[in-house]
């Protein structure tokens, strides 16, 4: 990805935050300082509408609405961070963040690098994975 993609994927992010409801502006400002201090290799872009960040692959999306903000953490880890975030969730994975309460911002952190180490276990894997090699046909 060049700095260019970079800068204009940043400033649609910007622009989504820009355009949310007042009241969940400084809380999307703050669930994205998070995320990028947790995951800081990752890839911020719009994808779905939404604030997404991929690091060998998809981490977690957010997204903002009128009495709360959304935080998608997809993949598998979730094990390692469901009960303490059990207060949250609305599905297998969608948290909901109440606008007025302040965000659990360690508990966020838990689970963006729970999510970073997913992607980066998963890619390891890939990468060890020999190549198969071509059987000769009789």
């Amino acid at each position: 990805m060049t700095a260019k993609n970079v800068l204009a994927d940043s400033a649609q992010v910007d622009a989504y935050i820009a355009a949310a409801p007042a009241p969940t502006q400084p809380i999307l400002r703050q669930l994205r300082d998070v995320i990028k201090t947790a995951a800081p290799k990752a890839e911020e872009r719009i994808s779905y509408g939404m604030p997404s960040y991929d690091y060998h692959g998809r981490l977690v999306y957010f997204a903002a609405f009128e009495n709360h903000v959304g935080l998608y953490a997809v993949g598998q880890a979730q094990d390692s961070y469901t009960k303490e975030l059990s207060g949250y969730l609305s599905g297998k994975s969608t948290a909901r963040f109440p606008i007025g309460q302040p965000l659990p911002v360690a508990l966020i952190r838990k689970v963006v690098k729970a999510r970073v180490k997913e992607n980066q276990t998963t890619a390891s894997k890939a990468d060890r994975t020999p190549a198969r090699k071509a059987t000769p046909r009789k």
